[in-house]
C-alpha cells in the first residue's frame, strides 16, 4: 500500500468528478497545493486573472489555557500552575485568531478552468462576497472520497503512523509537495515550497522529502553497492 497519490492519479480523481464544481475543488487541492478550508475561502476577487496568482487566506487559530489565579500560560498536563504554584482546578481558555495572506502562481491550464467556471455562473454570491464555491468542509470531504472511489483508487498507508485510510483533501496537498520535491529536491525547491504551503517550520516541508521512505532506502542502498558490486565481478 502506498503512501501518497501520484499527479496521474490526482487526474484520475478530478475525471471522476460528476460536475464542473467538484472538478474544480479537485484541480485547486491538487494544481495549488493549498487546504481544504483555504480552498473553500476563495472569491473572484482572490484570483487575478492578468498576473497569472491566487491569493489565499488562512486563518490560523491557536488556543491556550491561562491560570485563574494569576493568568499564566499552563499545559494540559499541568496539575499546579508553574508561576503561582496552585492546584489547577480551573481554567480560563483563551482563543486567538491569525489570518495570514500568501499569493500563489497557478498553471495556464487551471487559470483557463477558473475563467471558464465563473463565465458559466458557477460563483456564488452573498454577503457581498462572490464566492467560488458554496459548499462545507464535510462536504468537500464526502466529494474526494467519492471522486476517489469512482476512479479506483486504493486507500493511502499513513507513512507516521502505519495505519491505512482513505484518499482526503489533505492527500492532495501531499501528492504535490511530493511531485515538487521529486521535480526539484535543492534548498532553493525546497524553500519555495515552503513558501508556496505557508509552513511556519522547515521541518514540516522537509518530510515530504522521504517520500514515503524511498529516500531512506536508496541512502542505505549506496552504502553497501560497492561491495555487492566486488562479489558479482
Amino acid at each position: 500500500m502506498k503512501a501518497y497519490l501520484e499527479i496521474d492519479e490526482t487526474e484520475k480523481l478530478e475525471n471522476a468528478a460528476t460536475c464542473q464544481r467538484d472538478r474544480l475543488l479537485v484541480r485547486l487541492l491538487a494544481r495549488l497545493g493549498c487546504g481544504v478550508s483555504e480552498a473553500l475561502a476563495l472569491t473572484t476577487k482572490d484570483i487575478d486573472f492578468q498576473r497569472g496568482t491566487v491569493r489565499i487566506e488562512h486563518l490560523e487559530t491557536r488556543v491556550r489555557l491561562i491560570c485563574i489565579n494569576c493568568n499564566a500560560r499552563i499545559g494540559k498536563s499541568h496539575s499546579f500552575c508553574p508561576k503561582c504554584g496552585k492546584i489547577v482546578d480551573k481554567t480560563v481558555t483563551e482563543e486567538r485568531q491569525r489570518r495570514r495572506m500568501r499569493t500563489l502562481p497557478i498553471d495556464a491550464g487551471t487559470l483557463d478552468f477558473l475563467r471558464s467556471y465563473i463565465d458559466r455562473g458557477g460563483i456564488v454570491t452573498g454577503d457581498s462576497r462572490r464566492g467560488i464555491f458554496s459548499i462545507n468542509r464535510h462536504r468537500a470531504w464526502q466529494i474526494i472520497k467519492d471522486c476517489a472511489h469512482r476512479a479506483g483508487l486504493p486507500g493511502l498507508l499513513n507513512p507516521e503512523t502505519g495505519k491505512a485510510h482513505g484518499v482526503s483533501p489533505h492527500r492532495l496537498q501531499d501528492a504535490f509537495a511530493v511531485h515538487a520535491v521529486r521535480v526539484d529536491d535543492s534548498g532553493d525547491g525546497l524553500r519555495l515550497l515552503q513558501e508556496h504551503l505557508g509552513h511556519a517550520s522547515f521541518n514540516t516541508t522537509a518530510k515530504y522529502r522521504k517520500v514515503a521512505g524511498e529516500e531512506f532506502k536508496e541512502w542505505y542502498s549506496k552504502l553497501w553497492s560497492r561491495e555487492e558490486k566486488q562479489g558479482g565481478a
